[in-house]
């Protein structure tokens, strides 16, 4: 059993994994409602947060999992990226743990641990497949080669699909977090504006800081039109970019399965446009609760290695830059 902690950012999270895919308990504390007043994360406001919730999280998780902290493996932690402040948080309490239970301390790229909750659902599903990554912070096309190895295909050169998203919200004044108000908005809107969709055909980067840019101007310009029409031909366009990227790859490698991971995972529209390609393509993407940020993800990924002996030493510091090829 592997005890899972997630700290990377807003969320507190904890879980507990049995085996590969059996959860025993998966708890999140989110602090959205204590952004919310400040359009946006607060980094020491969510450092703090953590402190006040992690202990009496894991408590509580223990309790649901019917066992006690003696009783687990391993305790795995997410180490980067994020910020400073609230990974280092969540990294010191999963140090104590480990010096103190005797138990082995495993460091996991939070990155690696979303395209790891689709093994949750999905524990079939094996290497290789293609990965579109969509999150607040990161947006990639991945080659999942093996279960520990990656090779990046394309990534964003400016701002990350969640990125734009509340970027977009702020600028139509629509509130945080951006991604699930414009999807909800955007189901009953009308798509009437034609946004760019940059770096379309050309390779598979991607880049939204221009198409947020668009969507800035065209507000200043027409400042009577409907937020919702902008904000859902805003998602048409990018989800559209996202989706002719993922699908091209896969059907040019020949390869059909194609897993979603990340936050922006949950989107309505880009499951939708997805689906549309299941005659030629395997999509998977998980349970709405196991896209956005969770501790379970983090056991998953910690799970292989594990059993690859893959430990860290109490010296694992944080790193808030880390990219998904350092494993």
């Amino acid at each position: 059993m592997i005890f899972g902690i997630e700290t990377s950012c807003d969320e507190t999270a904890v879980a507990i994994l049995k085996g590969k895919d059996k959860i025993l308990s998966n708890l999140v504390y989110s602090q959205i409602d204590v952004h919310k007043v400040f359009g946006g994360v607060v980094p020491e406001v969510a450092a703090r947060k953590h402190v006040e919730v992690l202990y009496k999280l894991s408590l509580k998780a223990f309790e649901e999992a019917e066992i006690t902290p003696y009783n687990i493996d391993a305790i795995a932690v997410s180490f980067g990226p994020g910020l400073i402040g609230a990974l280092l948080i969540g990294v010191s309490f999963a140090k104590g743990m480990s010096l103190s239970l005797g138990k082995p301390l495993i460091g996991v790229n939070h990155l690696m641990g979303h395209i790891y909750a689709n093994f949750l659902d999905f524990p079939k599903l094996k290497p290789p497949f293609v990965t579109l990554l969509v999150s607040g912070g990161h947006t990639a096309i991945l080659l999942v080669k093996d279960y520990l190895d990656f090779e990046i295909i394309g990534e964003t050169r400016d701002d990350a699909a969640g990125e734009a998203f509340d970027k977009v919200a702020r600028i139509l004044d629509l509130g945080y977090p951006g991604g699930p108000v414009i999807d909800e908005i955007s189901k009953k809107a009308q798509k009437l504006y034609d946004f760019p969709r940059p770096l379309y055909d050309r390779g598979y980067d991607f880049s939204f800081s221009g198409l947020k840019t668009s969507v800035l101007y065209f507000v200043r310009d027409y400042p009577h039109s409907k937020k919702e029409d902008i904000a859902a031909s805003f998602q048409e366009a990018i989800i559209d970019t996202l989706v002719h990227k993922v699908t091209k790859f896969a059907i040019k490698e020949n390869i059909k399965d194609i897993v979603i991971a990340g936050g922006v995972a949950a989107n309505s529209l880009l499951r939708k446009k997805l689906n549309t390609f299941k005659d030629k393509l395997n999509i998977y993407y998980p349970r709405q609760s196991l896209c956005t940020d969770n501790a379970a993800m983090i056991c998953r990924a910690g799970y292989e290695k594990y059993v690859r002996t893959m430990f860290d030493t109490l010296d694992l510091d944080v790193v808030p830059n880390l990219g998904i090829s350092k494993i």
